[in-house]
């Protein structure tokens, strides 16, 4: 796992988007709240008549009141159980976002950008056109949602800015895997965990995916419709797993695009997604070295070994930024993953190799900061670290054994010689959560569901391709698609071969034949 010189891991698989300002990479994934603007019209929609238990009633027979929010878009907010397991104990908002069909429509398609911690609310808000194509926008009302504990939902709350730029960014003392290295980083853990307690209240013991996928069940009956119909990126494809083997006869057209596999350990992600960003930053010095302007020269391997040299250098010798940060080397790893979630982005990364090669920290501050979702004035547009480590506390399980943590740390050093060593010892983050998983990981049938779509890419360093494998041969009615490229996630970035395949899938329920490869 990614930890933040010394910090808590954050192994973010979020469905990224890029756009060029200044020759920089920015997250776009952001938005303002916009329940203030004043309404010019609303709509209100029927729920769909459902048999539950009599506590659940008042939740799945609420209506929904759409209202003008933004771009022709319309928003609305549901209540859920705070406790799906005992409805009485309390409520969380669920903040919703559609654009309703502009052809003939067959039903809703709730999105799920990934994280955990993605906002699906501003997913669709603001990158509409990126999440779903013109097809999928003609036949369905496409609805982002922020699950609970993220964005504009009911949200985790744990630091202030200046106090996330500490944990984020701060410098941890000691050698890296040291008595006293790991002793910093367990109080550090402590202390967010405790600030992330005091600040979110008894929501924080209530953000696993489960719950998330109780409360998908519900926005689909209040939305109207009879079977979920979904898209899923990244761990919305978990998110989508989860809420298929719960509620198996409640599946519509499920599409998980870039998949996690339900059966990996948490060392089983790390070692794997590791060796995935290992295998994309191989493959960006290929392309980079047969260009003018790279700032490598020679062979891939001398590209490599220049890269472990510059991280070892910042490791023991931070870059200080013009803001006072200092760039250590868990802040460089992040610059350097952030633009191999998209090939479109290495010209990004290029020049942020350039820059810190003459010792500047500016290029490198903003790639980390748009994968933190950092703005230029200090603040934060989002809550996606806070959400992500609550959920993946309670989704996993964690040892912080520091013998155990040292033998994984030789692990990862060998099977991702250069990214791996900055990716060990993310078990102290959630080790010492306030409130311990009682998930237990395996793999996920979804017996009796209808056909599930999985796509996987055979290149994706965020979720590689394996796990998309693994995750469409343990789902009872799984169909792989695969499409052979770069990059995370493929539908609407890849080519037409995958968006008319899971096209067709979503509109019209056809499955692409075995073994189909775009």
């Amino acid at each position: 796992m990614t930890i933040r010189e010394g910090r808590p891991a954050r192994r973010r698989a979020a469905r990224t988007v890029f756009v060029a300002i200044a020759a920089v990479v920015a997250l776009t994934l952001t938005g303002c709240v916009t329940w203030f603007i004043p309404a010019k019209s609303s709509t209100t929609s029927t729920p769909a008549p459902e048999k539950v238990a009599a506590a659940l009633k008042p939740f799945y027979e609420q209506k929904l009141v759409w209202s003008d929010c933004s771009s022709g878009k319309q928003c609305a907010t549901a209540k859920a159980p705070l406790t799906w397991n005992d409805p009485s104990a309390g409520q969380v908002s669920l903040a919703l976002i559609r654009q309703q069909a502009k052809g003939t429509k067959q039903g809703s398609l709730l999105v799920n950008p990934g994280g955990p911690g993605g906002s699906g609310y501003d997913f669709v808000k603001d990158s509409v056109d990126y999440a779903t194509d013109k097809t999928l926008q003609s036949h369905f009302d496409i609805v982002g949602f922020d699950p609970r504990g993220v964005g504009h939902s009911t949200a985790v709350k744990c630091y202030n800015a200046q106090e996330m730029d500490t944990y984020l960014y701060g410098i941890t003392p000691g050698q890296r895997g040291s008595d006293q290295w790991i002793a910093e980083n367990t109080t550090v853990a402590k202390d967010f965990g405790a600030a992330c307690a005091t600040n979110t209240g008894a929501l924080l013991d209530h953000v696993d995916t489960v719950s998330a996928a109780r409360d998908l069940d519900l926005l689909r009956a209040v939305l109207g419709d009879t079977k979920l119909n979904y898209l899923g990126y990244s761990y919305g494809t978990y998110l989508g797993a989860v809420y298929a083997d719960l509620y198996p006869g409640k599946t519509g057209r499920l599409v998980l695009d870039g998949a996690l596999d339900p059966a990996a350990s948490n060392f089983d992600v790390t070692k794997v997604q590791a060796q995935g960003f290992e295998s994309a930053l191989r493959a960006y010095l290929k392309s980079c070295l047969a260009k003018k302007d790279c700032p490598f020269t020679g062979t891939v391997e001398d590209g490599m070994k220049t890269i472990s040299d510059l991280l070892a250098s910042v490791e023991h010798s931070p870059i200080r930024n013009s803001d006072g940060r200092e760039l250590g080397a868990n802040t460089l790893v992040t610059a350097i993953i952030y633009p191999l979630y998209d090939a479109t982005a290495w010209s990004y990364l290029s020049s942020m190799f350039a820059d810190v090669m003459k010792g500047n920290a500016s290029v490198a501050f903003t790639l980390a900061d748009g994968y933190n979702s950092r703005n230029s004035d200090g603040t934060y547009s989002d809550n996606s670290t806070e959400a992500f480590m609550a959920i993946n506390c309670l989704d996993y399980s964690y040892d912080a054994d520091p013998a155990t943590m040292r033998a994984q740390a030789a692990e990862l050093a060998v099977a991702a010689p250069v990214i791996g060593p900055y990716m060990a010892y993310g078990d102290i983050g959630c080790a010492t959560w306030p409130y311990k998983t009682t998930v237990q990981r395996g793999p996920i049938a979804a017996k009796g569901s209808a056909p599930i779509l999985v796509v996987g890419t055979t290149n994706d360093p965020a979720t590689p391709y394996v796990w998309a494998k693994n995750m469409s041969s343990e789902l009872e009615n799984g169909h792989l698609l695969t499409y052979k490229g770069e990059g995370h996630t493929a539908y609407n970035k890849s080519n037409s071969c995958v968006n008319n395949a899971v096209d067709d899938f979503l509109v019209g329920g056809t499955i692409p034949p075995k073994g189909k490869t775009c």
